[in-house]
């Protein structure tokens, strides 16, 4: 073999493995890393209070409204404030409605989610802050399960488990499940290891004491969550901690989303790079095995072809162009197909598409501040 093949080979290999580090290569050293236990703890347990932002949820308000109910009435002193991000619709209005529940704080227009928990943060009386989302449902133990595990006073911030609703509806619902499935496995094994590398929006708490402040159009979830580590408390989860969501059926409702996270997820990324440095060296391979590597990893895709296009060539152009042509019906048949396996690799690779895109959106000094929820949710 040439040495030019030898090159393409080795790209090829190395493109397959980054590709695969996440959700293979990166479990695997996980599980055979020693438990760091929880010490046990006494005394009473903290008060808590709980924050969501809105924007157009008013078809989600009724099932939120009352699972809202259900939590107080397990734990009565819990306290619940929503803030209301310029709705055009009667999000604002069902809210208020329901004064003696929710507190509500109204925003002056679009202002962002971030801008907005940075409000309800404000407000909070809490010792322990939990925050979810305006279309998650919580089950009846989470504020009892959340706030037992802050017994250990080196715990500062505890995350759920988010478990979605309606993974058969499409190919990138059921995509959309797999993947989290596998992400809610890596959250368990990182936080028998030590830490979280990170919380999403679903449902997560932290210490009061430890809410940083930040820019308005960073990732609050990332950055909120994060400030625990670099207090040097730990961020664990509670597998008993269920949320409930329901998936985005649509590939442009998905697509966007995707687009809009990264490029706010790398954003906050530059805006930690500071911080991330002092991070011990475990947190660090987390955080570069879990995050970094998947935020190119359509870039790993794009390079694996490439070299694999390249060998191709180099042993016979017809065989090249045979693959190429195989290679475009296939993503066609995926690209109208409703489900099935093809249906399923075109929603994977849309979705690492959709990271790149943003990561490169957000490198490039864009960001995005605001959201809208997806409509196919």
């Amino acid at each position: 073999m040439r040495g030019l093949d030898l090159f393409f080979l080795l790209v090829l290999i190395l493109s397959i493995v980054a590709v695969l580090w996440p959700f293979l290569f990166y479990p695997m050293i996980l599980r055979v890393l020693p438990t760091r236990a929880e010490q046990p703890g006494r005394g009473l347990a903290p008060s808590a209070s709980l924050l969501f932002c809105a924007y157009n949820e008013a078809a989600a308000m009724p099932d939120k409204l009352a699972n809202l109910a259900m939590l107080k009435h397990r734990y009565p002193g819990l306290e619940i404030f929503a803030f209301d991000d310029g709705s055009s619709d009667d999000t604002a209005a069902l809210i208020a409605a329901q004064g003696d529940l929710v507190t509500l704080v109204r925003g002056p227009g679009r202002s962002g989610k971030a801008h907005g928990m940075k409000q309800l943060a404000a407000r909070a009386g809490g010792d322990v802050l939990i925050f979810t989302d305006a279309n998650v449902l919580l089950d009846e133990d989470t504020i009892d399960s959340l706030l037992a595990r802050y017994a250990d006073p080196d715990v500062g911030g505890v995350l759920g488990s988010l478990h979605y609703m309606g993974e058969g509806e499409s190919a990138t619902a059921s995509v959309g499940s797999l993947y989290w499935r596998l992400e809610e496995r890596l959250k368990d094994e990182e936080s028998r290891t030590g830490n979280v590398l990170g919380a999403d929006g679903s449902i997560f708490s932290i210490r009061r004491t430890l809410y940083p402040d930040f820019p308005d159009s960073v990732l609050d979830d990332l950055t909120v969550s994060m400030a625990v580590l670099f207090a040097g408390k730990r961020l664990v989860k509670a597998k008993d901690v269920i949320a409930r969501e329901r998936l985005v059926a649509a590939r442009g409702d998905e697509y966007r989303r995707k687009v809009r996270i990264a490029a706010r997820a790398w954003h906050t990324h530059s805006y930690l790079r500071p911080q991330l440095r002092r991070m011990d060296g475990l947190d660090r391979f987390k955080y570069a095995s879990r995050k970094i590597v998947r935020w190119f990893g359509g870039l790993f895709i794009a390079t694996g072809a490439l070299a694999a296009l390249a060998l191709a060539l180099s042993l016979s152009p017809w065989m090249a162009l045979v693959g190429v042509m195989i290679a475009v019906v296939l993503l066609a048949l995926g690209l109208r197909a409703k489900g099935g396996p093809l249906a399923a690799v075109v929603d994977i690779l849309i979705a690492y598409a959709a990271t790149f895109q943003g990561v490169i959106k957000a490198m490039r000094g864009r960001t995005v501040t605001v959201w809208n929820p997806a409509k196919s949710r």
